[in-house]
């Protein structure tokens, strides 16, 4: 009986050496090559001269600060307000006795699901203006002029901006106020504390890491947003960093594009690194002991129904009525005529009608049904290949922690969380775009698209496999090598049932971003079209009922997927 558990054991020893060493080849080139590609590249003589273009040129102004400051105030004041929002309904929903608490939680959650050029889309048909010619709103279409200050630019931008990002804040707030045990109000109640001292000097300390956590998830994510700032700045000659490295590498100034690509890093890098320097630095609160205490909710008093009628507002403003306004829009034979003489020739019309230019309809129309059957190849497909990906690192990183390889690992992993999606495209671009030694260029290939994707989500899925795989006891596995099983044989029979429904809440995030991003794939989608591209197309060429049909789609691809796979870890066995 020593021999095989012997053998066994050399076995997961072999696999222990090389298994972190192959990993991080792999990583090595899915993430770091691409980032050093683009770094190597601004290193030539063409690219030092890029280096001075927009740092110091004299179209640095247009190139660099103006996109900057422009950036960094969206970035700050989404994240102020986006915190403000969130965290106060949060604050609501989990610690006092306003009615309604379930209905706002669900709108509360909502706006995340739903594309942030969703919202775009739904303040253009209703306020766009006639600065950029076309078809106009819908209150210009009734005589109702609107300024371009409201239409288009900076004001428009970081109200959609917010609208959708205050969700995460809410989320991830909502779940630090849920650890505040009773008994610390309780007992600073029974001290004389007031309820803003109460406030301020107990729940606010205990959440400060989540808000600080939610705030720079926040920013980081308005920093790398293109389609909002696109959509809403351009008209006006508001640019982004991130579109401003659209624009430069879509006109062929791909060294200046780099430039503006690593310097967008590092912006969104630094406030990262920076709080979470700050949350490990910090003095720690011990919320979550084994006494139980019920929760005895904050008492509102004549604001319970205010507050409830305001928070519903909020979640009602920011989830059902950009849906509804696009739905009415996609049936409006005028963008502007939302709520009569409705059609479907945007959907199932026939070619050569007299709308649109003859355009057919959404399901009568090849590009997009192509587009259609394209995104859901790829969120299925990357989000399999993502979280297989993550399941392996993970398990590297949990059976071999306190190891340097185990460590280069786990650091390796979640750069792209530090990486905005349209500069990680860029690095891809710039490494795959052409021929590397053998390997032909895999610019404008549905495997670029899956290699980027894979590699930009990473970091959620090795998040996702770490929390349950540190919940699987090693035990089990050791039971497993004693019985001889070898390392493939332990993950596709124990290790992937045992964990099969975070892995499903992993995998569905992945293909939910994946459905309805945009930043990524608007520099890698060529000859390969997919409907969030298509949305930004169909906008450009002033055919709104069009982009606003297929956000639709887009959004109901997202919602049937949640419900599946809702239904499918209900139906999983829980193991214990």
């Amino acid at each position: 009986m020593l021999l095989p558990i012997t053998s066994a054991r050399a076995s997961k020893t072999r696999v222990a050496a090389v298994l972190p060493v192959i990993l991080l080849v792999l990583l090595g080139i899915l993430i770091a090559a691409p980032l050093i590609k683009i770094l190597i590249a601004t290193l030539s003589s063409e690219g030092l001269q890029a280096w001075s273009d927009v740092l110091v040129g004299r179209v640095s102004t247009n190139l660099w600060w103006r996109p900057l400051l422009t950036t960094l105030a969206l970035g700050v004041g989404g994240a102020v307000f986006a915190l403000l929002i969130g965290g106060l309904l949060a604050w609501l929903v989990v610690l006092t006795d306003m009615p309604g608490r379930n209905l706002v939680a669900t709108l509360s959650t909502l706006p995340f699901m739903i594309p942030s050029f969703a919202g775009a889309l739904a303040w253009v048909t209703v306020f766009r203006n006639g600065r950029i010619g076309g078809n106009v709103g819908l209150f210009e279409a009734h005589g109702i002029s609107i300024p371009d200050w409201l239409a288009w630019g900076f004001l428009p931008t970081i109200i959609v901006l917010v609208a959708h990002y205050f969700s995460l804040a809410y989320t991830i707030i909502a779940a630090a106020l849920g650890t505040v045990g009773a008994d610390l109000i309780e007992s600073a109640r029974m001290a004389g504390a007031s309820r803003a001292r109460t406030l301020f000097g107990i729940i606010l300390p205990i959440v400060t890491p989540a808000l600080i956590a939610s705030g720079s998830l926040v920013f980081a994510g308005v920093v790398a947003n293109f389609a909002t700032p696109a959509f809403l700045g351009l008209p006006v000659r508001m640019y982004t960093l991130s579109v401003r490295l659209f624009g430069l590498i879509d006109t062929g100034h791909t060294a200046r594009g780099y430039v503006i690509a690593l310097l967008l890093i590092a912006v969104a890098a630094s406030l990262l690194f920076a709080s979470d320097r700050y949350v490990s630095g910090r003095r720690a609160f011990t919320t979550v002991t084994g006494k139980g205490a019920r929760v005895n909710r904050l008492a509102l008093g004549v604001w319970r129904w205010p507050l409830f009628f305001l928070a519903a507002l909020i979640g009602t403003m920011t989830s059902i009525v950009p849906v509804l306004v696009l739905l009415f829009s996609s049936l409006a034979r005028q963008p502007g005529a939302l709520f009569s003489d409705w059609t479907l020739h945007f959907w199932i019309g026939e070619k050569g009608g007299p709308l649109a230019d003859g355009l057919p309809g959404l399901f009568r129309n090849p590009q997009i049904i192509e587009a259609l059957w394209n995104t859901i190849r790829l969120g299925t497909v990357v989000a399999i290949t993502t979280m297989a990906l993550g399941l392996v690192v993970a398990y590297s990183i949990i059976r071999f922690k306190n190891r340097m390889l185990g460590t280069a690992l786990s650091q390796l992993a979640f750069v792209p969380l530090l990486v905005p999606s349209i500069a990680f495209a860029a690095a891809y671009v710039a490494l795959f775009g052409r021929p590397v030694g053998p390997f032909p260029s895999l610019y404008g290939t549905f495997a670029l698209l899956v290699l980027a994707a894979t590699a930009h989500n990473l970091p959620f899925a090795v998040q996702s496999a770490r929390s349950v795989l540190g919940q699987v006891s090693k035990d089990i596995e050791e039971s497993a090598v004693m019985a001889g099983a070898n390392f493939f044989t332990r993950v596709i029979f124990i290790t992937i049932p045992l964990a099969i429904r975070g892995l499903l809440a992993g995998g569905i995030l992945v293909f939910v971003k994946m459905v309805r991003d945009l930043s990524l794939v608007v520099f890698l989608t060529t000859a390969v079209p997919v409907l969030s591209m298509l949305a930004y197309y169909y906008t450009g060429l002033g055919f709104m009922q069009y982009a606003n049909a297929i956000t639709l789609v887009i959004l109901a691809i997202c919602l049937a997927a949640s419900f599946v796979v809702h239904l499918i870890q209900q139906r999983v066995r829980k193991w214990n």
